[in-house]
């Protein structure tokens, strides 16, 4: 079962890709290696959930980091020669936008670790670091960025 098959059985879709807003590269490769730079929750371009994450919002933060996770994944899509080209994701890391008192960022950065594991299986698992930030650009709720390895450079078009 390809990946995008896989997708189609959970009832997930990919957004388009969105191109860099800035003067940065939406990934930069080192061999096999590719790095996403940051994916924020957003849909056709616009912030879905912004503000500072407390307590009694981590769901909401956890469709966020999912939301980040599937906007990365749009990025790599396009970029690596398709899902199927990831052999596995290395690392993952989180930004969280947090109040001060706000210490839950793992459970919020598990919207986008579950999501990696639903789609990838055992590929999908990773290292991960969850950051608690007193903001973040366009006070984005949270942010993310991947590091996977890839099956097959020769086919990443970065």
């Amino acid at each position: 079962m390809t990946i995008k098959e896989r997708m189609a059985e959970l009832g997930i879709t990919l957004p388009g890709f969105t191109p860099p807003i800035a003067n940065y590269v939406c990934a930069s490769r080192c061999g096999k290696l590719v790095f996403t730079a940051g994916n924020t929750p957003k849909i056709n371009g616009v912030l879905q959930y912004t503000g500072h994450l407390c307590n009694g919002r981590e769901e909401e933060g956890y469709q966020a980091a999912r939301l980040c996770a599937l906007n990365a994944l749009g990025v790599l899509d396009v970029l690596v020669g398709g899902l199927d080209n990831i052999a596995h994701f290395v690392k993952v890391t989180g930004y969280i936008n947090s109040e001060p008192d706000f210490y839950n960022q793992p459970a919020v950065l598990n919207g986008a670790s579950d999501l990696l594991v639903e789609i990838f299986g055992e590929n999908g698992r990773h290292a991960r670091c969850a950051l608690g930030m007193a903001t973040l650009g366009g006070n984005a709720a949270c942010e993310l960025t991947f590091e996977v390895e890839l099956k097959d450079e020769t086919l990443a078009a970065i």
